[in-house]
């Protein structure tokens, strides 16, 4: 069992849906007191207002990410709301999916901008209070898109994310000395609400080329984070790991037929 981390305090970037939503619904579930940051307020109330149900705490601020002072607002809201600032998980991205012959150079500057520039600034943000506290804790949500595997239409997203690892290494070794680790969860295909509306035979047909047969759950990718925000991790930092069913593995379909 890991270490409780009742009581301390998570921001989630992109908290409100997808992959962002399962990440604060496990902090939330294990007695993390959640500042979920988020564009959109529907959806964000939504989810506040589902956890707060259950008697987690939780609560929602908007921000844009990839605006500099927007970011220091919302930290400096968490704060103030939580106490203290204790753990970033760096979430919000965008990913629109357009070839490069058709992409506008404005759309790759902000896919870059919300997933790329997002996680330095929410990072650079956060130092002050990871210093007062003595120790830290940053999760990155990258993706195997980018850094492993490839996807028409996506070069924007791929780049943002492997940039996400780069950012990482040296992120790991600055952070250091605050006593602050920071690690990246690298999620393949994982069941949200965008892909509901797919189709049986899409998900069906996703799920054939991954070797546990099933696309992900969000809950999947919180739970690799939670194992990165705890004290069992503290000596792990720069770090990434595949969250994919073994998706990356076989060297072709034919070696998916052999199992």
């Amino acid at each position: 069992m890991l270490t409780s981390i009742k009581d301390r305090s998570v921001i989630v970037t992109g908290g409100s849906k997808g992959i962002g939503r399962g990440i604060a619904t496990v902090f939330a579930r294990q007695g993390a007191k959640v500042m979920i940051a988020a564009r959109g307020e529907d959806a964000a109330k939504s989810t506040v207002e589902e956890l707060s149900r259950e008697g987690c705490s939780v609560d929602w601020v908007k921000c844009d990410v990839s605006d500099w002072e927007s970011v220091q607002k919302m930290v400096a809201h968490t704060a103030k709301t939580f106490g203290s600032v204790d753990i970033l998980c760096a979430n919000a991205g965008v990913f629109p999916q357009t070839k490069m012959v058709d992409m506008d150079p404005s759309e790759w500057d902000q896919v870059l901008a919300t997933n790329l520039r997002s996680a330095f600034l929410c990072v650079k943000a956060c130092i002050p209070h990871f210093e007062k506290n003595g120790k830290g804790r940053v999760v990155l949500t990258s993706s195997i898109t980018g850094p492993v595997t490839g996807f028409p239409g996506w070069a924007h997203y791929g780049a943002s994310k492997a940039g996400q690892l780069g950012f990482l290494k040296t992120a790991a070794m600055e952070l250091s000395r605050y006593n602050t680790t920071i690690n990246a969860v690298m999620p393949g295909n994982i069941y949200t609400e965008g892909l509901q509306d797919l189709g049986q035979e899409y998900l069906d047909t996703m799920a054939a080329s991954i070797p546990l047969k099933r696309l992900g759950a969000v809950e999947d990718i919180g739970n690799a984070a939670l194992f990165f925000a705890s004290d069992e991790a503290g000596y792990v930092t720069g770090q990434q790991v595949v969250v994919d069913g073994g998706q990356i593995l076989p060297e072709s379909l034919e070696a998916l037929e052999e199992i």
